[in-house]
């Protein structure tokens, strides 16, 4: 995979998993009502320091069996499996997406907005799931293109969209807007999802080539 292939897919996959709603996405609103950008940048922030910690423990694992042949088809026919169920997933609640009534939320301190932010992002399956799976395909690629460099790399091309993305809700959240209420909302997360089982699709193919 060249360059721009590679940089391509780590940020529509990425897209893709950052604007399906999630518990992150949620108390992102809740709280951003209340203190707006401060809660996405705060919220990133949070979730950076556990993800990244995760990336690299599972890029040093799989740093030794990454050129065995198991191991790649095994990662990549679970990473193809999981993008497909959420991309399904995502366009089919994109079709019955209910607006929630946000929650009420007092002002709360950085400190306890950190906090929540490392709660919600470590005690999320989804999340796990996600790194374990499709995330450990992406590291694999990482891998294979230059390393643990190659690793770093990604995640900074990956990374970038979630202090976008929960900042934006945020700041959007504060002005009264309500963002999982617009019409364009829907359609861009029925979009990523087909891109997810794009992706999905692919994965699958690619892994399962040297058993043809």
């Amino acid at each position: 995979m060249d360059l721009t292939n590679f940089v391509a897919t780590v940020i529509l996959i990425t897209v893709s998993g950052a604007l399906a709603p999630g518990p992150l996405f949620f108390i992102t609103i809740s709280q951003g009502a209340k203190t707006g950008a401060k809660t996405g940048l705060v919220f990133s922030i949070a979730h950076t320091l556990i993800e990244f910690t995760l990336i690299m423990l599972f890029a040093l694992g799989l740093l030794s069996v990454v050129n065995q042949l198991p191991i790649k088809i095994t990662i990549g026919v679970a990473g193809g499996i999981v993008l497909l169920i959420f991309g399904i997933k995502q366009v089919r609640d994109s079709l019955k997406f209910k607006i929630k009534k946000k929650a009420k939320s007092r002002n709360i301190t950085t400190r306890n907005l950190l906090l929540l932010g490392l709660t919600f992002t470590g005690l999320n399956p989804f999340f796990i799931l996600w790194w374990l799976t499709v995330g450990a395909n992406l590291i694999l690629l990482s891998l294979e293109f230059a390393s643990l460099a190659g690793v770093v790399f990604m995640y900074i091309c990956h990374v970038w969209i979630d202090y976008v993305w929960l900042i934006s809700v945020a700041h959007f959240a504060k002005m009264g807007a309500n963002v999982i209420g617009f019409k364009w909302y829907r359609l861009v997360l029925a979009v990523f999802g087909v891109v997810l089982i794009y992706f999905g699709i692919s994965f699958l193919i690619n892994s399962l080539k040297p058993l043809i």
